[in-house]
């Protein structure tokens, strides 16, 4: 992280102002190492470990209702462990000899805590691209939606049904042609037929 050096030089102040603490660590809350200065603890340990811990004090205080969590400390027969918020992705761990005076452990931890959560915090800002702005971000909208309706305008054009071929000239005077000449064989038809029946109920004069 480019904000390494920074919080090194933060934890060594740290140790150098409060002379009873062994020992200092700044990690992400998933558990990976920032910054340590922990003579004889291995800081990957150390840091899985804080993140676990974390994980049942949040849990604690939800279910205890007792808001966000703040700090975590552990006492041992030979000193104390303390953990410190440290921004919104990292914390601070520190450990410290039994003779400590606890009210300057968090105070002094507080503080550099706050320091460091500064320092990731701006390190991971100047990482993180930045979004798009809200004017991209309508123009990209407003082109969709008008690719949209092209797409949508074209698709109902090929959908309509087509007309049908209006009848050029020369059909329509066939398709005239052929209609008087099936009535003038039917006319003709009809006048046979009488001429036969006028002949059949004629009688016959006999001579004399």
């Amino acid at each position: 992280m480019a904000a390494e050096a920074e919080v090194l030089d933060e934890l060594h102040r740290l140790r150098a102002r409060v002379p009873q603490l062994t020992g200092a660590l700044a990690a992400s809350v998933d558990g990976l190492v920032i910054a340590r200065d922990t003579p004889g603890v291995e800081p990957e340990g150390l840091a899985a470990l804080t993140a676990a811990a974390l994980g049942v004090a949040v849990r604690l205080t939800d279910a205890t209702g007792q808001g966000d969590l703040r700090e975590l400390l552990v006492r041992g027969t030979n000193g104390y462990v303390a953990t410190y918020s440290a921004g919104s992705s990292a914390v601070l761990t520190l450990l410290a000899q039994d003779r400590i005076n606890v009210g300057r452990l968090h105070l002094e931890g507080r503080r550099a805590g706050t320091r460091i959560g500064e320092l990731v915090d701006a390190a991971t800002a100047r990482t993180t691209p930045p979004p798009r702005t809200a004017g991209a971000t309508a123009v990209g909208k407003a082109q969709s939606r008008a690719t949209s309706t092209t797409t949508n305008t074209t698709a109902d054009k090929s959908a309509l049904p087509t007309r049908p071929a209006k009848p050029t000239r020369a059909r329509t005077a066939r398709t005239t042609q052929a209609a008087r000449t099936a009535q003038t064989a039917q006319t003709a038809q009809t006048n046979g037929r009488t001429t036969n029946r006028t002949t059949t109920n004629t009688p016959t004069t006999n001579e004399s």
